[in-house]
């Protein structure tokens, strides 16, 4: 996968995901056609903001009296996105609105809020900037604007180009949103990760030019999980998709046609790659931290949540940081299940975590106590972990 087909399809996911992004590039190599022709194939309405011409008003709202109070009128394009209900809001040229401008779209991007009207939560935010030093009059983001965008780099490709003029540019599929239980399960191995480099939670940059690109922060970690818990949930998706897919070219061709027909699916249906993955990774938190993040995921090989409720003899990892990850894992599941036989299974799992590594065991017992579901019962088990969880807080 190129470059930039790696871009294209993670803004796919990072609409998918309600994520805000920003692709950087230089001007004239499609940022904003690109947009549109995404937009389009979603079905979504594009409103295009450009920020070097606007005002700071068009975002913080004019006031006007109403109903005899003050009302801080937004703007008509606002106002089009208020009664669809969904659509895209591209905020092209970012880093050439002044300092003034770009205060007044924090807020966009964090509240979704233009004046006094908030924007439907469908409706999703994408950026474009120029370099600053390719940009007439070109600012740096704002640190606190740059930490609330997951940055793209927009690269041109000879070879995208050409196939692009002979037979259309590709627009990438529509990717789906990630569940709850995905998100969960996501933030619970970034947690995991970060226990173990704690220093990575926040590195603020030292330089306006580094600062106005991904940083780690609270925030920007959970884009990353976000981002992180959409490919995978993408990749499951589209692999159920490109099964069923097989499974009705086999039932309805034969033949030349029914052959033609599996190699479509297997070619389709792959995965979300992992240069998406590191696409968002890296462009929520910045290269250092995402390598790092990205390093350890890919060598985490932990076993399946459900194998190690079910089976109390499933080997478990050894590393303390493995443990984190599993146990995070564990309770994600569970909680996202809902069951009571579930919630009183992972109580065996967390009693066996203890017997080597008592306060990775607390954590995960006192996230399970917090959701136990109605008509769980207390099983035999909690028991032997009565020193966790009076470690916890939750026995006195």
């Amino acid at each position: 996968m190129s470059s930039q087909s790696a871009v294209r399809e993670a803004v796919a996911v990072a609409i998918a995901a309600n994520l805000p992004v920003i692709l950087w590039g230089a001007p004239g190599t499609g940022k904003t056609s690109s947009v549109l022709a995404l937009g389009a194939r979603l079905g979504l309405p594009v409103e295009v903001v450009v920020g070097s011409i606007r005002e700071p008003s068009d975002f913080s709202g004019l006031p006007v009296l109403r109903d005899g109070g003050t009302w801080f009128a937004p703007p008509r394009w606002a106002e089009r996105l208020a009664a669809a209900g969904h659509g895209l809001l591209f905020l092209d040229e970012l880093t050439t609105a002044p300092p003034a401008v770009q205060a007044a779209m924090l807020r966009v991007v964090l509240e979704r809020t233009v004046g006094d009207l908030t924007l439907p939560d469908e409706v999703r935010i994408v950026a474009a900037a120029n370099p600053p030093d390719q940009a007439a009059d070109g600012w740096d983001l704002s640190a606190p604007l740059a930490n609330r965008l997951i940055h793209l780099h927009w690269q041109v490709e000879a070879a995208d180009i050409a196939e692009g003029f002979a037979t259309g540019f590709a627009v990438p599929e529509p990717a789906p949103a990630p569940s709850p239980a995905a998100v969960a399960r996501a933030r619970a191995l970034v947690g995991a990760f970060l226990r173990v480099r704690p220093e990575l939670v926040l590195a603020v940059p030292d330089s306006p030019e580094r600062a106005g690109r991904g940083w780690p922060s609270p925030r920007s970690w959970e884009m990353a999980a976000r981002a992180v818990a959409a490919c995978e949930h993408g990749m499951a998706a589209r692999a159920v998709a490109a099964r069923e897919h097989g499974m009705a070219a086999r039932t309805s061709a034969t033949g030349e046609d029914g052959e033609a027909a599996s190699t479509f699916a297997a070619g389709e249906g792959g995965k979300i790659s992992e240069d998406v993955v590191a696409e968002l990774v890296l462009g929520a938190v910045g290269e250092a931290a995402g390598f790092e993040l990205i390093s350890w995921l890919r060598n985490l090989d932990l076993p399946d949540p459900q194998t190690l409720l079910t089976d109390r003899h499933a080997p478990l990892p050894d590393r303390v940081d493995r443990l984190y990850a599993v146990l995070g894992a564990v309770v994600s599941h569970v909680l996202a299940d809902g069951s009571p036989q579930a919630w009183e299974q992972a109580w065996t799992v967390v009693a066996r975590v203890a017997r080597s590594a008592p306060d990775v065991a607390a954590g995960a017992a006192r996230s399970l106590a917090r959701g136990r579901p109605a008509g769980a019962a207390l099983p035999h088990t909690m028991l032997e972990l009565a020193p966790i969880l009076r470690s916890a807080g939750l026995l006195r």
